[in-house]
């Protein structure tokens, strides 16, 4: 069995983790913190984990884990990884990091948007943990910079195309709709019930700290810088994500031509799923799964490619992505653990 910690595990996306591997048939949970919920048990802070999950929350102690882990996740909020991460590496135990200090192999850009990091040559030395894309460097790796929700759903349906020069790389705008539990557990006005029933609103408009995330990633694939225009809106509704690109192309192609390309680029990876000529993903399909859906439609008159996926921003953009890579890291199938069948309504 692998031995696992999960620091912050009482986050949304720790609570996920909890969930997904508890149920994972090669994992046993070996030790959870939460600095608000110490030695309080994860069912009391989750009644529906009652007799499920019953372990008790501790303080983070490098003694809890030196010997009796073999890989933690960290779900803790941007800047305390980088305080824990090189002290359990130091005693040779793998690491996801839910986090964004290890997710930029720049640095300094990582540092303009977030703050300054104390451990930087980790970062360098961290893989991107986009599972489709770096599976197998994942599976050589000591430590992952999980990517963020709107990263990944952005990610998947446009590195394809812009990495063979299918899409023109000035050309791509997009936005996406996440359901509220994205913006983490903590109390905020922002997400209050009054605040967003019946409501639907952009924020951080071109300004979200994701888009450099995408751009490194996007200029990576594409051998060449890439900017892009990025809106995200909060949804009133508790997990999902819908995001929807426009980018021209470089030259005329058929839907058949885009879809057949993602389809054979995606051939052999399960939780990514085309969608068939004249369908479109539905935030609800995808609900409590690992999956990434991805619809497409060209716009002849203007010469664009439009690009729409889903994801749940919990799992495929967060817990469920994270146990994926663990699942490459120990030479697992990607899939152990994360098989669920998707809700029919």
């Amino acid at each position: 069995m692998i031995r696992v910690g999960i620091l912050g595990a009482t986050g949304y996306a720790g609570a996920e983790l909890v969930r997904i591997l508890r149920g994972h048939p090669d994992v046993e949970i070996a030790v959870i913190t939460s600095r608000q919920y110490a030695g309080v048990s994860f069912s009391d802070v989750y009644p529906a984990m009652r007799g499920i999950m019953d372990m008790p929350c501790r303080e983070y102690h490098i003694d809890h884990f030196v010997n009796q882990v073999d890989v933690v996740f960290t779900a803790l909020p941007h800047k305390l990884p980088m305080s824990v991460v090189p002290e359990l590496m130091a005693h040779q135990i793998k690491v996801v990091d839910l986090s964004a200090d290890f997710r930029f192999r720049n640095v300094p850009v990582y540092e303009k948007h977030y703050q300054h990091h104390t451990a930087g040559k980790l970062s360098e030395s961290a893989v991107y943990g986009l599972s489709e894309i770096h599976a197998e460097k994942i599976r050589t790796a000591s430590l992952i910079g999980n990517p963020g929700c709107y990263p990944t759903s952005l990610l998947l349906p446009l590195i394809p195309l812009i990495a063979h020069k299918m899409v023109k790389t000035g050309s791509i705008i997009a936005d996406a709709k996440s359901g509220v539990s994205g913006a983490g557990r903590s109390i905020s006005l922002g997400t209050h019930f009054c605040e967003v029933n019946e409501s639907f609103k952009a924020y951080k408009v071109a300004d979200h700290r994701h888009i450099p995330e995408m751009e490194e990633n996007l200029s990576i694939a594409a051998k060449e810088p890439v900017q892009i225009t990025f809106v995200p809106h909060l949804v009133p509704m508790t997990r999902g994500m819908l995001t929807t690109i426009y980018a021209e192309l470089c030259q005329p192609a058929s839907e058949n031509d885009i879809r057949e390309h993602l389809e054979s680029y995606y051939h052999d990876r399960y939780f990514i799923r085309i969608c068939r000529e004249g369908i479109f993903p539905d935030v609800s399909h995808v609900k409590t799964t690992n999956f990434c859906d991805i619809g497409l439609k060209v716009d002849k008159r203007n010469n664009r490619i439009v690009l729409v996926s889903v994801i749940d921003n919990l799992v495929k953009g967060a817990a469920g992505q994270a146990v994926q890579n663990m699942n490459l890291m120990m030479g697992l199938d990607e899939r152990t653990g994360l098989d669920s069948v998707p809700l029919p309504v």
